[in-house]
Formats: C-alpha cells, structure tokens, sequence
C-alpha cells in the first residue's frame, strides 16, 4: 500500500547518486511512493531534479545539512514520513595498520554517525504516526570482515549493532527496522573505494605494497566485474518487501555470496572459516596471470 489518507506515502533516501539509492528511487517513484532522493554534491542533486525526482541535498558528514533535508521534507510532506532507507556512504580499502585514526573516523561519520543522526530526527515523526519503516544497506562484510577491508566492515558490524538494538526497543511502537545486505553490486562502489584509497593510504610505504597494487589495479579498472554480481535493482526490490510486507524480514541476503558466507559463518569453525577467507583474499592479490608480485 503506497497511500494513507489519501496522500501518498513519504520515503526519504540517502545516497541517491547512483547505483543503489538511484535504482531506489527510481522503483520507489514508480510504485507510487513520494520519494525523497537526497545526494552530498549539488551537480547529483541537480540531475535528479532534472530526472523528475524530488531532490534534496544531504551530506551525512554535515549535521546542519542533514537538519536542512529533513526540515525541508516534512514541510514538502505536512510533517508525514512513512519510510527511511538508509544508503549513502562508501566503502575504504586499505590494511587497518596502514588506516590512520582520522581515516577511519572519516569512514564511521558518513557510514555510521550520519546514518545515526538521520534516524534520530525522523523516529519521532514515525512515533507521533504510530507507524513507519527503516531500512538499512549493509553488506556481505557486515556479516564477515575480509583483508584490507577492515574499515568498511568495521562501519558495517557497527551499523548491524546499532540495528538490531533498535529492533529490540522499537518494539510495539509500529516502527520496523530491517537490514539489507548485498554482496556484489552494479554500481560506482568500487571506484568510489579506488578514490578512498588513493586518498588516504600510502600503499607505496606500507609493508602491504605488493599487494595493494595488484587489488587497486582490479579495483581501479572500470570492465572488471565480480562474480555473481547483481544489478542494483535486486536491492531495490527488497526494500519494496521490507516496507511493504506486513511482517518485514530482520534481514534480507542479497547474491550468492552473501548467502554463502552466512551459512560458512555459522556452519564451519572458526579457523576453517578465516582458511576459506585467506584462500579468497590471496586470489584477490595474485596477478591475472596467476603469479604473485615480489
């Protein structure tokens, strides 16, 4: 159902600029919802304004931005919002020894904190309506944490913490908070994380060196295309269900990879699980010849 009292239901998205969110947005406006498509840069906004999507800027590092969005939407919207999903942020690449401590600060504020705000401003309008649905974009690595990805799973475990906490006090109030995680996805993910890296880590000091430039030479090539890697409307459809469903999922798996990884978490013990992790990782790191750098 995408109307209540006649008007249609409000969904207020981060990370609009492509892939997941824009996909969102795109389905969401479709189904009949009034969706709200918010991006940090002016020229994303701008764009999907042009697109026919109401658009407005949000910067998840930015509390004065986020206030700005979310005062702008109620006003647009009477002070309704039915839903929230949960998407910008990026992902950073690096060894944990080689991320500095404003590193991965700069990843918790726009992966964790700014989501964090978010909801705190919008939980009270959905306490006042008795009802409202928060979705959350996690990842295949908030379920497991992988070589040289220790940030961004780091930010994804937390944001799981903080969902299933919310899930246990939002209950009875008619507020449903579900989790989506993907694995591999069509979308600028991974040259966002190429842009992180070349930022903020000197690979070319780092013990880690031969390594890195063989995965940012992958990660940096724009045809290379992981296995079993879906287009971003797969996640599109499932927030239609975790908003639409009477009974939303606590968690909804994403790609072949995620389902896996969930099983071989829970099923083999913990050393045989790290092998099969180091066994993906060296494959990551090996030449496309199959030879390793020196």
């Amino acid at each position: 159902m995408t109307r209540m009292n006649g008007t249609r239901r409000a969904v207020l998205i981060t990370g609009c600029s492509s892939g997941i969110g824009r996909a969102a947005a795109d389905m969401l406006r479709e189904r009949g919802y009034r969706a709200f498509a918010t991006a940090r840069r002016p020229a994303d906004v701008e764009r999907l304004a042009a697109d026919g999507h109401e658009s407005l800027r949000l910067d998840l590092t930015d509390g004065q931005s986020i206030d700005a969005a979310v005062d702008e939407m109620l006003s647009r919207t009477s002070g309704r919002l039915y839903g929230l999903f949960n998407n910008g942020g990026y992902g950073q690449p690096g060894a944990v020894e080689d991320v500095s401590v404003e590193t991965l600060r700069t990843q918790f504020e726009t992966n964790v904190f700014g989501w964090h705000a978010v909801i705190r401003r919008v939980l009270p309008v959905m306490r006042a309506a008795g009802e409202g649905r928060i979705v959350q974009t996690s990842s295949l690595l908030g379920l497991v944490s992988a070589r040289y990805r220790g940030a961004y799973a780091a930010s994804k475990f937390a944001i799981e913490g903080l969902t299933d906490a919310m899930r246990l006090e939002l209950r009875g109030s008619g507020i449903h908070i579900s989790l989506i995680e993907p694995g591999p996805i069509e979308s600028r993910a991974r040259a966002n994380a190429h842009a992180a890296f070349v930022r903020w880590i000197d690979g070319e000091s780092s013990p880690h060196r031969d390594a890195y430039r063989v995965a940012m030479s992958r990660l940096g090539d724009p045809d290379a295309v992981l296995p079993f890697t879906l287009p971003a409307s797969a996640v599109a459809s499932k927030l239609l269900h975790a908003l639409e469903s009477p009974r939303p999922k606590v968690r909804y798996y994403v790609t072949v990879p995620t389902y896996l990884f969930a099983f071989l978490k829970r099923a083999l013990p913990g050393r045989w699980f790290d092998a099969v992790l180091n066994r993906l990782s060296e494959s990551e790191i090996r030449e496309p010849s199959g030879r390793r750098r020196r």
